[in-house]
């Protein structure tokens, strides 16, 4: 079967090696479609946290159960799955008050240990989501909407509420459109211009900041002085991390679910003046998988503007570096593996 192998930063390998064989309590998967994200991108360049090579990449992934096992589920040979990529120990104290995203011993797909770059996989079945009603590009979409949903639902959204998303990145996109369904009334945030213009003609987004251009009076002269109560950082570099605060109301909300691999410096007086509520949002649990399963069922997400770029699995390694380039306008890219 086909792979595709991260060896060291900038080099991928197209190799080709044995089938996986099913293991006791797990799926044999087709790998149908890979989503490139911000993980892959940075874990190609060398400076993604948490990371070791030689590692596959891929963790927004679209499969068709091959073999399985009988199972309460109701899983079966030929149903197409999304796969919940966060390898989960069950048993730590993350785990056992229902926060499995966070486990102390976490392993995730494409990062800790190979991920989706290959025809097929061998993975646990209570991992595996069925997605009756979805295509495989709209499946493939679930994982990286549901980092989104994870962290505006810790956010606790209120409708008419202000928030701003610094970041119009796949992330960053799929928080603005889930908080606007959500009824928040939502600010983009960006330094790059043609992201802001996407935001507006693809999602609807009426508030678009370039962040070039005194960004804080901008937040502030469209909250009539108030700033946003919740801002979101989708970007993960430390510099615009380290600002969120200035956007933020009093008694706001700010949420990091970008990652940077540095430490953060904030002014005390400046975020205890406001009563700030720091929190951090990693990864997704069932519950944002299940929300965004129901949501793409309903058409409320406009997949087809979101994937931009699409590619052969055959071709990915000559296409890759065209992904983070500014000038592609790469949105969402997705690998065809069948």
């Amino acid at each position: 079967m086909k792979y595709i192998v991260c060896e060291k930063p900038g080099h991928f390998r197209l190799g080709d090696k044995d089938k996986v064989s099913r293991k006791k309590g797990e799926a044999l998967l087709k790998i149908l479609r890979v989503g490139i994200c911000g993980t892959d991108i940075h874990a190609f360049a060398g400076n993604q946290a948490f990371f070791a090579y030689p590692r596959i990449l891929g963790h927004e992934l679209a499969a068709e159960i091959v073999e399985i096992e009988d199972n309460q589920r109701g899983l079966k040979a030929g149903d197409l799955v999304s796969i919940m990529p966060y390898l989960s120990c069950g048993t730590c104290i993350a785990c056992r008050n229902g926060k499995t995203n966070c486990c102390t011993n976490i392993r995730v797909l494409g990062v800790h240990t190979d991920g989706g770059m290959q025809e097929f996989i061998s993975l646990p079945t209570d991992i595996l989501l069925p997605a009756k009603g979805l295509n495989a590009e709209e499946i493939a979409l679930i994982e990286p909407l549901a980092i989104g949903a994870h962290a505006i639902r810790r956010a606790q959204l209120k409708a008419g509420e202000f928030i701003a998303v610094m970041g119009c990145g796949p992330i960053g996109m799929g928080i603005l459109k889930m908080a606007q369904i959500a009824g928040a009334e939502v600010i983009a945030m960006d330094v790059n211009q043609d992201r802001l213009a996407y935001a507006s003609r693809a999602f609807g987004v009426k508030h678009l900041v370039n962040v070039t251009e005194d960004p804080i009076a901008a937040v502030s002269a469209i909250t009539n002085g108030d700033l946003a109560t919740a801002v979101f950082d989708a970007t993960g570099n430390a510099h615009a991390l380290m600002s969120g605060p200035d956007y933020m109301a009093h008694g706001g909300r700010y949420i990091l679910v970008g990652l940077s691999k540095g430490e953060l410096t904030f002014s005390h007086p400046s975020i205890h003046a406001k009563e700030t509520t720091l929190m951090c949002s990693r990864n997704a649990t069932i519950e944002d998988f299940e929300y965004v399963i129901e949501m793409l069922r309903g058409g409320e997400f406009p997949s087809e503007a979101y994937v931009t770029h699409r590619v052969r699995f055959q071709d990915m390694i000559a296409r890759f570096s065209s992904f983070s380039n500014p000038a592609e306008q790469v949105m969402k890219a997705i690998i065809d593996w069948e």
